[in-house]
């Protein structure tokens, strides 16, 4: 609910006598509160200016009910005249206040209306209304217009005259205090406003928030400091920032970020810190310098972001991006990188490696008949049957339904890499259980070697494959090493 701002009060020394004219008055006065309402809680410039029309409109139908009720008494009197001249005055000094707002603001436009209205609307009616309307009491009653002149002229002169002079310089300075007092009340709304927002999101933020003094000995932490290093209040407060958050002593990193501080006043990036239970935890740190109106450092902020889930889901996102879902061997993306490693290490070292692509024999119709469950964990038998034969630096990929890609790093001669294959033949034609049922397969295997039959990793894997296709004509369950002829 929006609060009234009282600019001008009405009180009973404004009252004329003449019932019609003192409510109309009263309307004038309502539409100026509005007005400095509107301005007080800064809104915006289509409402201004639609009360300032609303204002502007009945001010000059109230001119014109005064003037039918003063022509009434005093037709061709030198005072009516005077009186109409001082309402022309107003219309055009209000316009032209108007006319200002092509170089200022509606708001600056509005406090100068404000400002004339109300000293022109105390005066209009402490002085001017109060005075026609004294004269026509006085006529009513039975008086001349002369006699009526002159016991107004004595009514309005000395103790009235100066309560009229004070009321009129006390609501010249009304308006302009009422209106500095609400905006800094809104001023004080708002920053109070602002603190509140800056609470809560203290209070509840899941980042870890730590104040310090100018010494960078904590003052104040959050709930999720807490929460991420398992301390308590007493055993934060007072301590320096460093023994607790950059937990793992890293002195050249501590130097940098002081440094930097000291530069930039401000520094991010990632720490590793022990919580209290001694768990390493990856954080990514934003700390920033508070200086106040010399210059002089203050305080220091430190927002810590815990990344080590982020840092989990990131390698488990590469994982699933190269590797295969199924068998968790590397997919065609990873044995391409692993190829192209292969390619210039051997070429490096000036050594052999062999490219063995290896198609499973028998295996769509047991997918077909006993269905993809058992299919799919035949496979993953299958697979690991082949990790455990390679060596450790050696790949194993699946590139298809039932395909594999199996590289042999440094081979120094052709009876080791026969042997390996041989191995493999034999092991992945062993029966395997699947549910209580045995299934067997075999494999057929073709093999490129690098540098001999190519030396690049998209025409080892074409002649490997060819190689494969050429051990499948010749019976199945053999390997092929890839030939030119």
């Amino acid at each position: 609910m929006t609060e009234t701002i009282d600019v001008f009060p009405w009180n009973e020394n404004f009252d004329t006598g003449i019932v019609q004219i003192d409510e109309q008055h009263k309307v004038i006065v309502r539409l100026i509160n509005q007005m400095a309402t509107l301005l007080g809680n800064q809104s915006d410039s289509h409402s201004l200016d639609t009360i300032f029309t609303e204002l502007t409109d009945y001010t000059v139908y109230h001119f014109e009910s005064e003037e039918i009720i003063w022509e009434r008494y005093l037709p061709v009197d030198s005072i009516l005249k005077d009186h109409k001249q001082s309402h022309e005055r107003f219309i055009s000094e209000v316009l032209e206040i108007k006319a200002q707002e092509a170089h200022k603001s509606m708001q600056e436009v509005t406090e100068d209306v404000l400002s004339f209205l109300t000293h022109w609307l105390a005066f209009h009616i402490l002085d001017s209304d109060m005075r026609m309307s004294k004269i026509i009491l006085a006529m009513q009653s039975g008086m001349t217009m002369e006699s009526a002149k002159q016991h107004t002229d004595k009514e309005m002169s000395g103790v009235m005259k100066v309560m009229i002079d004070t009321t009129l310089s006390m609501y010249d300075h009304l308006c302009t205090r009422t209106l500095d007092l609400k905006r800094e009340i809104n001023e004080r709304k708002k920053i109070e406003g602002k603190l509140l927002l800056a609470s809560g999101v203290f209070e509840n933020t899941l980042e870890a928030i730590c104040i310090t003094d100018e010494n960078s000995l904590i003052i104040n932490v959050n709930p999720a400091f807490f929460q991420s290093t398992g301390y308590q209040e007493q055993e934060v407060i007072g301590r320096h920032i460093g023994i607790l958050k950059f937990g793992l002593t890293d002195e050249k990193l501590i130097d940098s970020i002081w440094q930097q501080l000291g530069e930039k006043d401000h520094w991010s990036g990632e720490i590793n810190s022990r919580n209290k239970n001694g768990e390493i935890q990856s954080e990514w740190l934003a700390l920033s310098t508070i200086r106040n109106e010399q210059n002089t450092i203050m305080n220091y902020i430190g927002i810590f972001s815990n990344i080590s889930r982020l840092i989990k889901n990131q390698l488990k996102l590469e994982h699933i991006a190269h590797h295969d879902p199924l068998t968790g061997l590397p997919n065609r993306l990873l044995l391409a990188d692993r190829l192209e490693q292969a390619i210039a290490s051997a070429k490096r070292k000036k050594e052999q490696f062999a490219v063995c692509y290896l198609d499973l024999d028998g295996f769509k119709p047991v997918n077909d008949c006993y269905g993809h469950d058992t299919g799919d964990k035949l496979l993953c038998e299958i697979s690991q049957c082949i990790k455990n034969i390679v060596r450790g630096n050696d790949t194993v990929a699946r590139v298809g339904g039932d395909e594999f890609v199996v590289l042999f790093n440094e081979i120094t001669s052709s009876a080791e890499s026969n042997k390996l294959l041989a191995r493999l033949l034999e092991e992945i034609a062993q029966p395997i259980l699947i549910q209580n049922n045995s299934h067997r397969v075999s494999a057929s295997i073709g093999v490129s070697v690098y540098p001999d039959d190519g030396n690049n990793a998209e025409v080892l894997l074409h002649y490997s494959d060819k190689a494969m296709y050429e051990a499948k004509r010749s019976g199945k369950s053999r390997y092929q090493m890839y030939s030119k002829k």
